[in-house]
């Protein structure tokens, strides 16, 4: 089961993607791919369907992030040995966290806009984890209940922003399109969060090919670790990191530019493609 949201930004409509590419409207059965349409009673209601009786969607509707009404983003750095290494810092003996934007959310296929002031943005491909049972202090061994779906991220990221700018690394992380989402959302019974092979390209170059399986913290860990701190709802999005390869650990430094393409995959749940361009 593959659930999308098509559409113009901001008038997403809730749809499933079958295997040839076709798009069915879901909107008569749920408002959004948001809300108690995350929680487990919500996914069963959608997989009982049967596809060929909704609505086709005609055309190549534009994707957008395949979630709705997410409350907020939780980054998770320094979670692969290997980036933590390139970065020249300290494997951490606990997650480091940080915040992106919402307004920074974007569709698999829309343009990354670079900043006014922007000069280093960089790249990082990271498996998304959509939360879709609240809960505050969960149990590891109960975190994976509380997960709806997973789908591919990346975490675009202004580095002068980030670490040269007076502190709080947030304003790196946040400028518009910096969180594109998708294509689809897979559900987590359909996949091994653990065991994901993961690859960024950069105008056809290979920059990232790695593994969750190398993660420093799990899904699970990170879904308790993260709900000590705040209470997760249905809808939130944890981005856990991102392996070695990024543009800030390349010698020279390497960012990207306007009319550069960036495609990222994760198996199995799709691949995004940005096109680069400069902020009007």
């Amino acid at each position: 089961m593959r659930l999308v949201r098509f559409g113009q930004p901001s008038l997403e409509k809730p749809g499933l993607l079958e295997a040839d590419g076709r798009v069915r409207d879901l909107a008569a059965i749920i408002g959004d791919v948001a809300g108690d349409a995350l929680s487990p009673d919500g996914l069963d209601r959608i997989a009982r369907l049967d596809p060929a009786g909704l609505p086709l969607v005609s055309g190549a509707p534009r994707l957008g992030p395949p979630v709705g009404g997410i409350g907020k983003i939780v980054g998770v750095g320094l979670n692969y040995r290997d980036h933590a290494a390139e970065a020249g810092m300290k494997v951490p003996t606990e997650p480091t966290l940080f915040l992106k934007a919402t307004s920074a959310l974007a569709g698999p296929a829309d343009d990354l806009v670079i900043p006014r002031e922007g000069r280093s943005v960089d790249w990082e491909v990271e498996l998304a984890v959509v939360i879709g049972s609240p809960g505050v202090y969960i149990a590891e061994a109960d975190a994976m209940s509380h997960v709806a779906g997973f789908c591919v991220g990346i975490d675009f990221s202004e580095r002068e922003f980030q670490f040269n700018r007076g502190g709080q690394g947030f304003k790196g992380k946040s400028a518009d399109t910096f969180a594109p989402l998708g294509p689809w959302v897979v559900r987590a019974d359909d996949v091994d969060p653990q065991d994901l092979t993961m690859r960024l390209a950069v105008n056809g170059a290979v920059r990232q090919h790695g593994t969750t399986r190398d993660m420093i913290f799990s899904v699970a860990e990170l879904v308790s670790y993260i709900s000590r701190f705040m209470s997760l709802q249905a809808g939130d999005v944890i981005l856990t990191g991102t392996p070695a390869g990024v543009g800030m650990g390349m010698n020279p430094k390497t960012w990207l530019k306007a009319g550069d393409e960036v495609e990222a995959t994760i198996d199995g749940l799709g691949t995004q493609t940005h096109r680069v361009v400069a902020s009007g």
